[in-house]
Order: C-alpha cells, then sequence, then structure tokens
C-alpha cells in the first residue's frame, strides 16, 4: 500500500466514535488470502506420534533438570486427550504423586481461560468486545473522562487501556480485595490509551467484572456455567477455596536454601479473572480441544466461532521484537498469537507466581495440537521448555535448542529479590535514629491508605493495609529504615528502604517506603 493511500485512510480501534460520513469511500483491493496449509511445512502423521511418544523421557528430564517439585502435562490433537501424565510430587515431604487429576494453580493461564467465558457471553448476546466497560459498571474510573467512559472490554482484555504495567498488583499484595483495588486505578499515572501495550491483571480483572454484571452473578459461578460445566470440568474453579479443599492438589512452592518448601501461601481470588483459576491437565484438555475446536467439543457447540474468533486474533502489538530476524508477536483478548519460524500461528500464554506456580499452554490451529503444562513452583522455564521441546519435535523432529537453558535465564528476574539494598553491607557507624517516640504515629496516603508505626517489643513497627501487616523497622542509618517485604511482588530475600522525614519539632512529618514506590506514589503523609 502507498504512503499517500495510508494517509487517505481512516483507521478507528474498537470503541471510538467515528464520524465519518462525508470521508471519501476508498476502494480497496480484496486482501491477500491467506496461504493454503499444505504450503507450511508439512507434518507427518508418524512425527506427532513420535513427539507423543518421546514425552515420558522429555517431562521426567524437565523435572530432573528444573528441581521443580511436580509437573504435569496433557497433550490434545485432533479433539481427543492423546496424553496425560503427572511427575513428580504434590507436595515436599509427601509421597502422594503427581497424576493427570492434580490440581494446580494456573495463575496467568487464568487470562485465556476467562477470555473464553467472555467469548460465551458474547454468544449470548449480555455483551459485546466493544462494550464500553461503565456500560455495565457505571462507577468504574481510569482518571480521565472521556477515558473511563469509552475503554471497552477489548481494551481491558488487550492490555491497551493506559494502565500502566501490573497497576493495583501492589494494592493485592497488601491485602486490598477486587473492589479496593479497581477503585484506587485511578489515582495511578497512566500510559497512552490504546497505543500503550502494558499487561495489567486489575485491568483486565474490571473487564471480567463488567461481563459478571452484565450476566447477573459473579465471576467465578459464570466461569463454571459458560465454560466449566459444559465442558465436563470437574477440578477446575475461580475460587481459592475450592483450590485449598482439594484432596488431589499440588501445593504452592517456594526456595529455601537450595530446596522448596511448602507455602501455600498465594490467594488470587482478588485478581481471579486474571490469575486465579486452578485446573488440572485433564481439564484443561477439555479446553484446549474447545479452544482448537473454534467452540465446539465433542461435537457440541460451547461458544460461536464469531464470538471466540476476535479473542484469538491479533488485538495489539506488546512491542518490539528481540531481534530484527525475530517475528513480531502480538496478544488478542487474553491470548498471545505469535507466529513460528515454520509460518504456523501458534495460539499460548504463560502464567507464574512467585509464591510457587508456573504454567504454559500452546496450541497449533492448523494441526489442532495443544499443549499445557503446570508446574508447582516458582518460575523456572520447565513449561515453557516442555512445550518448546514438544512443539520443535512435531515440526522439525528434533530439538532446536536447550529450551531450558534458554528459557531459564528469562525467568531469574520474576522470582528474584528486590530492593535497592539488596546485597549492601549495613553502615558501619550509621547516623543515630530519634527516639522511636518521633517515628509513632499514623500516616496516610491516598492510594495505599493508611500506614501506622508503632512501638513494640523490639523496637518500631510498620503497619500498611486493610489486615495492618506488620514489618518490624530495622534501623539503617539515621531516620533511614529498612524492612524485608515477602509478597507475590516482593520475593523471599528482598529489602525495602523506609526513610522518614523529620520537621522543625523533632517529630516525623512523613514517611517513604521504597517497595510501594514503583509508580512513584510511595510516600505517607502523617495524620496525627
Amino acid at each position: 500500500m502507498s504512503a499517500s493511500l495510508c494517509t487517505a485512510l481512516f483507521v478507528s480501534l474498537p470503541g471510538t466514535a467515528r464520524a465519518d460520513a462525508d470521508l471519501p469511500r476508498i476502494a480497496l483491493p480484496d486482501p491477500m488470502p491467506a496461504p493454503p496449509l499444505t504450503m507450511l511445512l508439512p507434518v507427518p502423521e508418524t512425527r506427532i506420534e513420535a513427539a507423543i511418544a518421546a514425552l515420558d523421557e522429555l517431562g521426567q528430564s524437565i523435572l530432573d533438570r528444573s528441581d521443580v517439585p511436580g509437573l504435569a502435562v496433557a497433550v490434545v490433537h485432533d479433539g481427543q486427550t492423546v496424553y496425560a501424565r503427572g511427575f513428580g510430587l504434590r507436595a515436599v515431604g509427601d509421597l502422594a504423586p503427581v497424576d493427570a487429576d492434580t490440581v494446580f494453580l494456573l495463575a496467568s493461564v487464568s487470562k485465556p481461560v476467562g477470555a473464553t467465558v467472555v467469548a460465551a457471553q458474547v454468544a449470548a448476546g449480555r455483551v459485546t468486545w466493544d462494550d464500553p466497560v461503565r456500560s455495565h459498571l457505571p462507577w468504574f474510573d481510569l482518571g480521565d473522562p472521556w477515558i473511563s467512559a469509552h475503554v471497552t472490554i477489548g481494551d481491558l482484555y488487550a492490555h491497551r487501556s493506559g494502565l500502566l504495567d501490573h497497576a493495583g498488583d501492589d494494592l493485592e499484595d497488601l491485602g486490598f480485595d477486587r473492589r479496593e483495588v479497581l477503585d484506587r486505578l485511578a489515582l495511578l499515572p497512566k500510559g497512552r490509551f490504546r497505543l500503550d501495550y502494558a499487561y495489567t491483571n486489575f485491568g483486565l480483572t474490571a473487564a471480567a467484572e463488567a461481563v459478571a454484571v452484565a450476566a447477573g452473578t459473579d465471576w467465578a459461578s459464570l466461569s463454571e456455567q459458560a465454560i466449566y460445566r459444559p465442558l465436563g470440568m470437574t477440578a477446575t474453579s475461580s475460587r481459592h477455596a475450592d483450590f485449598m479443599a482439594r484432596d488431589n492438589r499440588a501445593s504452592s512452592h517456594v526456595p529455601n536454601g537450595g530446596t522448596y518448601v511448602i507455602a501455600d501461601r498465594r490467594q488470587p481470588d482478588a485478581q481471579s479473572p486474571a490469575g486465579g483459576v486452578s485446573s488440572s491437565v485433564h481439564d484443561m484438555a477439555r479446553w484446549l480441544a474447545m479452544v482448537l475446536g473454534n467452540g465446539t467439543l465433542d461435537g457440541t457447540p460451547v461458544i460461536a466461532p464469531e464470538a471466540l474468533r476476535p479473542a484469538l486474533s491479533p488485538q495489539m502489538i506488546p512491542g518490539l521484537p528481540m531481534q530484527v530476524s525475530a517475528r513480531s508477536g502480538a496478544y488478542g483478548y487474553g491470548f498471545n498469537v505469535g507466529v513460528r519460524p515454520s509460518g504456523r500461528v501458534e495460539l499460548s500464554h504463560s502464567g507464574a507466581f512467585a509464591l510457587g506456580a508456573s504454567t504454559s499452554i500452546s496450541m497449533l490451529p492448523d494441526l489442532g495440537l495443544g499443549i499445557v503444562v503446570l508446574t508447582n513452583a516458582p518460575p523456572t522455564g520447565a513449561p515453557e521448555a516442555l512445550a518448546a521441546a514438544f512443539l520443535d519435535r512435531v515440526e522439525l523432529g528434533v530439538e532446536t535448542r536447550d529450551w531450558l537453558a534458554g528459557y531459564s535465564r528469562l525467568m531469574v528476574p520474576l522470582s528474584a529479590p528486590v530492593g535497592r539494598l539488596l546485597g549492601a553491607t549495613p553502615p558501619s557507624d550509621p547516623a543515630p535514629a530519634h527516639p522511636d517516640t518521633a517515628y509513632r504515629g499514623t500516616y496516610d496516603n491516598p492510594y495505599f491508605g493508611p500506614a501506622e508505626v508503632s512501638v513494640g517489643a523490639d523496637g518500631l513497627v510498620l503497619a500498611l493495609g486493610p489486615d495492618k501487616q506488620g514489618m518490624a523497622l530495622q534501623h539503617w542509618d539515621g531516620d533511614s529504615f529498612v524492612v524485608f517485604p515477602e509478597t507475590e511482588n516482593q520475593p523471599a530475600g528482598s529489602i525495602s528502604q523506609v526513610t522518614f522525614q523529620i520537621d522543625a519539632t523533632g517529630a516525623a512529618a512523613s514517611l517513604w517506603v521504597e517497595h510501594l514506590d514503583g509508580d512513584g506514589l510511595g510516600a505517607f503523609l502523617r495524620q496525627d
């Protein structure tokens, strides 16, 4: 297309108002049809069978090399589950093995699952992907009146709302519930609406909440009614209490002294549509088969194809590829939409909790092939490596590289401790602190709410959030202290600086908390 023609076209994104009645109509040629599937790298059935036969060895190898306590894998082909098996243990210190029915936390693999819940409501006529969120949640506010009125369900599922990366996750760490987090999103700095891609759990959750309201129920119940029950996913839930009550459940684990210990501390109900699903590979195989079947499973329609297709189609480019020679990826509505070196479209998503879950799905629609891998440890690259090695064997008959070595390096930052003083040696001769009474009191922050500094038996304590989570303040230098938070976004070993500003009366007028300052909102003003 010529540059002059490009400038003449009027481009609109879903949900924008158009006043184009007087615009000239430009006749464009019919789009070039997609190449026939036979032009893609051919994959004989025998190669798929060989790749499946290699999964016992491949799964055990990934388990041994990654040291994760347990993992499960399932493969779907042409609508049937052709492989499903567990490896390792549900929990360290327990001999109960992982099997195909062991339930894991899905983390962000919840997003594509939830997208199919939305698609089912689109098919039922309750919502559209282009519905403004405010048409169902009149109170929803992104801080800008026009954007708040126009942001759509699709915008939030494609991470193009202008919310910054992981907006609201820090509030969840402090114990705020879903509505409280969503109410505070208006206070955050923003990027460019429909221009910037930024991955946001609570933006997507707001869209899902709007869909649930339109359906007249809560999100967990809607997910069960629309997807889990019709697909026979009897071990799947969007309620954390259901997961914790399962007998055949994979405990979450975190590293400790070169080994793993049980954590079971991640409670993701606040962001359930984005990260709160739990399921088994047996159940997830049913879901994969439905997606690959364009909304149909075992001959029974579950979602109309025209409602599902937008979720599986490119809606937003997340960013530049890492190399000029690499293909650009895209994000649909809750799905990664990529192109493999073979030219095949790949639908995928990964999930990770630093507090003990790492998961992955990958699908090749033209082969009717999908794989799901679930593990019960923080992100090590194990699920992604297993899926990549399997798909290499499917398309080429061999693995093109050591995928675990590559992915493991990428995953290190996701569960590594953080803090500007990480690894620093405390001052050998620190300036003295003021008396404890100078710091004691209540402070407030419009976004994070109140903070309380009290004097305990062992010194000062900082309490944050609705549950007043307490952390001991350890003196560092002068009016600067440190705390050691341990949350989903502050993994074990993290350190955070807390600095007080002293006024002319000798009392603290404010405090600043490093690990809450990611968006520049870490200052609390004294209230008493």
